[in-house]
C-alpha cells in the first residue's frame, strides 16, 4: 500500500518483517546479454522509477514453476508433475535477491508468462525492498 508520493518516489511502510512490497515492472540491465532469455541469470542492474540501480551482489536465487490461474488446470497430472520441476512454455518465475550499490536490498523476478499473443516475452518485476540485516 502506497503511503505517499514524495519527490517522484513512492514511500511505503515496511511491514514487521522489514519488507516493503513494491510489485512494479522494471527494465533490467545485462552487461552481457543472457544466452537463454526465458531462463535468465541475475541482472547486473535495473531501472526503477527513473533511477538506475547497479547490482553489487546476488544474495539468493530461486525459481518457481507453479502453474497459476487457467494454466493450473490445463495439463495432465503426469505432465504437470514433470513441469513443476523444470517448467514449461510460459510458466515459471526466476527470483533474485540482490544488494545494490549503496547497500539497499531488493527482490526481483523474471516472469516467463507472455503478456498476450503480440508480446510473447516475459517481464521483469521489482517485488520488494528488504531492510538490511
Amino acid at each position: 500500500m502506497v503511503d505517499s508520493l514524495i519527490g517522484g518516489w513512492y514511500h511505503m511502510r515496511m511491514d514487521s518483517q522489514g519488507l516493503q512490497f513494491i510489485d512494479q515492472p522494471v527494465e533490467v540491465i545485462f552487461d552481457i546479454p543472457p544466452a537463454l532469455e526465458k531462463s535468465p541469470p541475475c541482472p547486473n542492474g535495473f531501472c526503477w522509477m527513473g533511477v538506475t540501480f547497479r547490482v553489487e551482489e546476488m544474495l539468493a536465487q530461486w525459481s518457481s514453476f507453479e502453474r497459476r490461474g487457467r494454466m493450473a488446470t490445463n495439463m495432465a497430472p503426469e505432465h504437470a508433475a514433470r513441469a513443476a520441476g523444470k517448467g514449461s512454455w510460459g510458466v515459471g518465475r526466476f527470483f533474485f535477491r540482490v544488494r545494490v550499490t549503496g547497500g539497499r536490498i531488493f527482490d526481483l523476478y523474471y516472469d516467463r508468462a507472455p503478456e498476450d499473443a503480440s508480446r510473447r516475452k516475459g517481464k521483469w518485476v521489482l517485488l520488494a525492498e528488504r531492510s538490511s540485516p
